[in-house]
């Protein structure tokens, strides 16, 4: 494992040179809120000037993709589905492959639910075979007692992504992983399975939709244990950008290292 902790805003080997897609998380690395991170609208068009391509790949699943392509239209960015990848995507995809036509108990927004359903995932409220957590913003006290329920019965159990905070422009909101452990606590079991960023699922369904091989893949995120383990862990190149969770401080304790670390994308741009 790499210990050595690349120096900041630098790129010594010439590794972007060699990326053909970018993978870029989102919240805490192109945008918090509403707000554009400086100079992230400049990457995305320095990317496609040099002839390669980027997705967004988030592990937020509290919204499905159509929400983002309408976010990205309202900041001034105009681009299809095709460039949105998301935990909740890759837990369907998952589903599919591995609890074909078995009923899901869905702990999640109302958008989710609707693209579970437009995917064909079957949804059982009351005797489902299959539990899966999400981001679930409309979170109330009855359905953790039902998805506790669930989960304390032994029903096989997955997870969308484990990210403990939400960043956003006021600070982090408790995410997918808090309610994992509220679960825990009553249940005494956390998710057999957890799709997202930095597991296998989402980065071998990435791949299905990029085509690229992973070694030009680079994965470009702000947190350490999901976007920079997704890419060192997997084959990809990992960037570490400062602009959202992860401080130099942190990296600097952190098992996994990143290929590279900027304070921003901003700064990768004379890079590309």
């Amino acid at each position: 494992m790499q210990t050595k902790l690349p120096h900041r805003n630098t790129d010594p080997e010439g590794i972007l040179s060699q990326i053909d897609c970018f993978a870029l998380d989102m919240d805490g690395t192109i945008y918090l809120g509403e707000s554009w991170i400086d100079g992230a609208r400049e990457f995305l068009e320095r990317i496609e000037a040099t002839g390669r391509s980027y997705v967004f790949v988030t592990n937020n699943s509290s919204k499905n993709a159509a929400v983002y392509v309408e976010k990205l239209a309202r900041m001034g960015l105009f681009v299809g589905e095709e460039k949105i990848v998301t935990s909740g995507q890759a837990t369907i995809h998952y589903l599919k492959q591995n609890f074909a036509g078995k009923k899901v108990f869905l702990l999640g927004n109302e958008l989710l639910r609707e693209e579970f359903a437009q995917a064909g995932i079957g949804l059982e409220d009351e005797d489902p075979e299959v539990v899966v957590t999400a981001f679930d913003t409309s979170l109330d006290y009855g359905k953790m007692c039902k998805v506790c329920d669930f989960v304390r019965e032994g029903l096989p159990y997955l997870a969308t992504h484990p990210d403990y905070n939400c960043p956003t422009e006021d600070g982090f909101i408790p995410d997918a992983g808090a309610i994992h452990a509220f679960i825990h606590a009553s249940a005494f079991r956390f998710p057999d399975r957890v799709i997202g960023k930095p597991n296998e699922d989402i980065i071998a369904y990435l791949t299905t939709r990029v085509k690229t091989e992973r070694s030009r893949i680079a994965m470009v995120g702000d947190r350490l244990y999901t976007d920079i383990a997704a890419g060192k862990n997997h084959g990809l190149k990992s960037v570490l950008v400062l602009s959202g969770e992860a401080g130099m401080e942190d990296a600097e304790a952190s098992e996994v290292k990143p290929h590279l670390i900027f304070s921003s994308v901003r700064e990768m741009i004379p890079f590309l």
